[in-house]
């Protein structure tokens, strides 16, 4: 799975590269102190084979005589797994000597081919003894007088000794090691968290942009921060001057074009009556046009800016109480979901709820109800970050049958003659939400009339 935070990204590494190294260090140890205690004992066990060499000798009858005295209690214990045993060899009988621990046991002997004298003419093997203790026996031959009479020299030492050694060493070990390891992993993080702070302050700087409440990335940052940071502010600034020459230029067009059509608009009214209503229709239906494509491109212009928001609540509220006043038998309710903001200029919101609310009251007979919620990203969305609002408009008027709603979106198209309007608000609806990247459905509403919904940007502190 791919892993989408640096924080975790380098708490991960740091965690897998501490656990492997101190793994191998936990390792090496154990291994060097078991080296180093295997040849402490194996040297103990040969100091304690020579002492017995010397003290055994031939004694009074040609037989093996001799008190070793080891200074080890465990020599004189039985079944310890610490013996020593003296055998005779060649052609002289003798009865061999043994610690007190040996009893009348006796100890195997491998063949040379399995386990061969060293060139100290010494050699060391592991066995179990009769009562199964795990044991390692040194061993090595001595020509004990000038008759060239020989006895075989052993003393073994339980392994035990050394297990519960390294055992202990080990097990402190991996807990310093694990103190050690848990303590530097904390730390790497505190130094992480501390070293990626400065990019969380940049996050909520930008979130502050993305909110309207700042023009640009204020504050120091870091030498490998501060570029992005300049960067993305040379960026907002560009934008905000296209978004300015686009505005200029719209406002430009619309002053050269207002007045012409007002000309034509007024010299109509000199003609008679069939020329005029030709003249006034065709200026009116040019001023519309005008209009519409007018806000087509100033909207393209200031659509993807991160400077455009406008705040739902004081908007929506403004817009219901004009209709209020204006149609005092339609009770107006107003749902607003908390901390919403549109990311669109302030006029097309109003234009949007203005139409909507407007061709609602015409058709209410007591109530129209608003209500704008927000919505989360839409799965497979291009711009998976992106907010929506929707924003829904019902009355309890007579509603539309399903083949008159695609009429009733066709500009200048008015299904009620009766009703006054000029037939483009829900067209002019649609277009902004269209070019807003935004959707415009009509549909039946609950509570009888008409239900018009529309998706348009929006901003919450979640998604900010």
């Amino acid at each position: 799975m791919k892993i989408r935070s640096l924080t975790a990204r380098v708490l991960l590494l740091a965690t897998l590269w501490s656990a492997l190294s101190f793994v191998t260090i936990a390792v090496a140890i154990s291994t060097l102190y078991r080296e180093g205690v295997e040849r402490g004992f194996n040297n103990l066990l040969r100091a304690q084979l020579y002492n017995v060499v010397n003290s055994v000798s031939i004694g009074d009858g040609d037989s093996l005589a001799g008190s070793p005295a080891l200074g080890d209690l465990r020599f004189s214990q039985p079944e310890t797994g610490w013996y020593w045993l003296v055998e005779p060899l060649g052609n002289y009988a003798t009865a061999p000597l043994a610690s007190a621990s040996l009893g009348m046991a006796n100890l195997a002997v491998p063949g040379l081919d399995e386990t061969p004298f060293d060139e100290n003419y010494e050699r060391f093997y592991e066995m179990d003894d009769s009562v199964g203790n795990r044991i390692r026996v040194v061993e090595t031959e001595v020509v004990l007088d000038d008759q060239g009479r020989a006895a075989r020299f052993r003393v073994s030492g339980n392994l035990e000794v050394i297990e519960e050694e390294i055992a202990f060493f080990s097990n402190r070990l991996y807990a310093a090691l694990a103190v050690v390891g848990i303590g530097g992993l904390i730390v790497n993080g505190l130094a992480i968290l501390y070293g990626l702070k400065p990019l969380d302050r940049a996050r909520r700087a930008l979130e502050r942009i993305r909110r309207g409440e700042a023009e640009r990335i204020e504050g120091e940052f870091p030498r490998e921060i501060q570029p992005l940071a300049s960067e993305i502010n040379a960026l907002i600034e560009s934008n905000r001057r296209l978004v300015e020459r686009a505005r200029m230029q719209v406002g430009n067009l619309a002053h050269s074009l207002k007045t012409p059509i007002a000309v034509l608009l007024n010299e109509a009214r000199t003609l008679d009556k069939t020329h005029a209503e030709v003249i006034s229709s065709q200026a009116e239906a040019m001023q519309a046009q005008v209009g519409s494509y007018l806000n087509r491109a100033r909207i393209a212009a200031q659509r993807d800016s991160v400077l455009a928001r406008t705040d739902a609540l004081p908007v929506l509220e403004r817009l219901v109480r004009v209709m209020r006043k204006l149609n005092a038998e339609i009770d107006f309710v107003l749902e607003v979901a908390p901390d919403l903001t549109f990311a669109m200029e302030q006029q097309d919101v109003e234009e949007v709820v203005g139409n909507l609310l407007e061709n609602a009251s015409r058709f209410a007979k007591t109530r129209v109800v608003t209500r704008i919620t927000a919505t989360p990203p839409a799965e497979g969305a291009q711009d998976g970050r992106r907010s929506w609002a929707e924003v829904t408009v019902e009355d309890d008027g007579p509603g539309l049958l399903p083949e008159q709603i695609g009429e009733a979106l066709k500009r200048g198209r008015r299904l009620d003659e009766s009703k006054p309007g000029t037939g483009l608000g829900l067209s002019i609806v649609k277009e902004i939400s269209g070019e807003y990247q935004g959707s415009f459905g009509l549909s039946r509403a609950e509570i009888g009339g008409l239900r018009a919904q529309v998706t348009l940007p929006a901003v919450t502190k979640d998604t900010a």
